[in-house]
């Protein structure tokens, strides 16, 4: 008698019959689960690995972007006393004064008010992030029917931060106004998506900028998060060689800030000048223990992603952050501080329904009359292009979707889909929002349909209700995955053609400049621009060529004149040569 194996296969029948029931319904025809070969329970596994993998964008995009500043200005500082350790209400006696904010403020020591202002724009920065990507993934999962995930793009947003709004707000273009380049951007790359254009502007870029231009992006992603502010901290400031060697404890570093020197040898500070606060290491060196743990959390990151571990990047930051929340130690999250106070009994809140009071809606277009406007919406919109059309085509392609001319079902709408989410992104106030490279994750572990992508978005759904612990994660969370974000965006560096020096240089350019300048648009212009100088001649030759084959072709056509003598025989000189030859023939007879 066979043994009773219903019990040890009830689990198995039952998700069989669950896939079976589902695959039967309109949902299951809808997104074509039969078609494609894949089951219910298999696209929310898929959804599954592909939302831990990309999780880490909830603290690290809101990281980034807060940076900028967001809408806070000189306004939400507050006056202090000329001796800070003395609160304003007993700021009286000799050589005491109230001091008002002026810019200033925004800089290390950060003004009171302002660094208050700033942690409220990180926390609507982690709702718009949420947002932003839940409607993008529910917009690629229902329209375009494709296992694809969208959020904020790593590269895109550190441009935004850094190089467009400056730190603090110390860049060219305004936040506002910088949102209103990205709405702008979204709706032309809407109207070029719709109008089936875009795949063509991708390839007027030359190839080795295209390669590059990602492996550029993340080492300017790795350079950051190897700093102190928004990473580990390895890396400091040097005056005589611009960086060097860090890692020292908060105690053991300066500010650093810009200074004139008059004829009389007074030094004074720049009339608005920033100061970068915690940039200069006096001592200590590899002595930071936020350093340390950071370094945990890299290996821990590190070693999933060589073992192929599922969620490795999320692993990683749950790890270094559970630490720092513990107080009283020396790699707190939250320090004995007015600061540290109030953001610890926020994060005892735990769950938080937060609403987005200064970023939504924010965008201004007063500035579209900067230049700096225009060419940062350029920038953003030739990124987008290339950022998000390469990794459909490259996830697509994947996924086994592509067919023998290069398309995929579900393409046009894919391209609407992120063309919609940049749009809706920016009136929330993030930078633009991509297809994720980590879909690839779900793809892998057999995702084929949209509802891969639902499962992604009914996970952003409840992140929105975690935002206090979302708002708890620190920088030396952060740092590592941003480092490894950067190993994984450099291999494109392998499509390079290093033997042929007219690809090889203006790909190196473009791939070391980004992070050395600090910003992704002087990469791509200084790329772009070495490429056309090495391709001139050229390309000048080929043209004098060209025209001079026109100006020979056109000289023989008129030597040659009419064809023949008007009955067909024979054309040109040779017509000719024969109506003289037949004169004398016929005098002769």
């Amino acid at each position: 008698m066979e043994p009773d194996l219903s019990s040890s296969r009830g689990k198995p029948k039952l998700l069989s019959r669950v896939n079976s029931y589902v695959a039967s319904t309109r949902v299951g025809k809808r997104f074509k689960l039969h078609d494609r070969k894949t089951t219910f329970t298999t696209e929310l596994r898929a959804g599954t690995a592909t939302f831990l993998t990309m999780a880490y964008i909830l603290a690290v995009n809101a990281s980034i972007l807060s940076d900028s500043g967001g809408t806070c200005s000189v306004s939400d500082c507050v006056p202090l006393c000329s001796d800070p350790t003395i609160p304003v209400s007993r700021c009286s006696g000799p050589g005491l004064r109230i001091v008002q904010p002026d810019q200033s403020c925004k800089f290390d020591p950060v003004n009171p008010g302002y660094a208050m202002c700033v942690d409220r724009i990180r926390k609507d920065l982690i709702v718009a992030t949420v947002a932003s990507s839940l409607i993008g993934c529910a917009i690629m999962g229902v329209f375009a029917n494709l296992p694809l995930a969208m959020a904020p793009g790593m590269g895109a947003n550190a441009y935004f931060a850094y190089t467009v709004v400056g730190f603090h707000g110390s860049g060219p273009v305004p936040y506002r106004s910088a949102l209103a380049a990205i709405f702008i951007e979204g709706l032309i790359f809407l109207f070029i998506s719709a109008i089936g254009f875009r795949a063509k502007l991708a390839k007027l870029v030359p190839k080795p900028i295209r390669i590059s231009s990602s492996a550029g992006i993340g080492l300017f992603l790795a350079f950051i998060g190897l700093q102190n502010n928004q990473g580990i901290g390895l890396v400091g400031y040097n005056p005589s060689t611009l960086v060097t060697l860090a890692a020292c404890p908060s105690s053991s570093r300066a500010s650093v800030a810009p200074v004139i020197t008059s004829a009389n040898g007074t030094v004074t500070l720049l009339a608005g000048g920033t100061v970068s606060g915690g940039i200069l290491c006096l001592n200590g060196r590899m002595e930071s223990p936020t350093f340390w743990l950071g370094v945990l959390g890299f290996v821990i990151i590190a070693y999933c992603l060589a073992k192929d571990v599922k969620g490795g990047m999320i692993y990683g930051i749950v790890f270094v952050t559970a630490i720092s929340w513990f107080r009283n130690t020396g790699v707190t999250a939250f320090p004995d501080t007015a600061a540290g106070d109030a953001a610890h009994d926020y994060f005892k809140k735990v769950v938080d329904v937060h609403v987005i009071k200064h970023t939504a809606g924010a965008l201004s277009f007063k500035g579209i009359g900067n230049g700096r406007f225009w060419e940062a919406l350029v920038t953003f919109l030739y990124v987008d292009i290339l950022d998000t059309t390469g990794t459909l085509y490259s996830m697509a392609r994947f996924a086994g979707f592509v067919d023998e001319d290069g398309n995929f079902e579900g393409q046009y709408f894919a391209f609407m889909s992120d063309a919609s989410a940049i749009v809706i992104g920016s009136l929330l106030g993030t930078s633009p929002v991509t297809v994720f490279i980590e879909s690839s994750t779900g793809i892998r572990e057999g995702g084929r349909t949209g509802l891969t992508a639902l499962t992604v978005a009914g996970y952003f759904f409840l992140a929105m209700f975690f935002t206090p612990l979302l708002a708890s994660i620190p920088a030396w969370a952060v740092g590592p995955p941003l480092i490894l974000v950067g190993v994984l965006m450099m291999k494109s560096v392998t499509d390079i053609d290093w033997s042929d020096m007219k690809q090889a240089i203006p790909g190196f350019v473009t791939l070391i400049l980004m992070p050395l300048t600090y910003s992704v648009a002087y990469g791509l212009i200084g790329g772009i621009g070495v490429y056309v100088v090495l391709n001139l001649w050229d390309w000048s030759v080929e043209i004098l060529a060209k025209f001079g084959v026109l100006r020979k072709k056109k000289k023989v056509e008129e030597e040659g004149g009419n064809t023949g003598n008007g009955n067909g025989n024979g054309n040109g000189k040779v017509g000719k040569i024969r109506e003289e030859r037949k004169v004398p023939d016929r005098a002769a007879r």
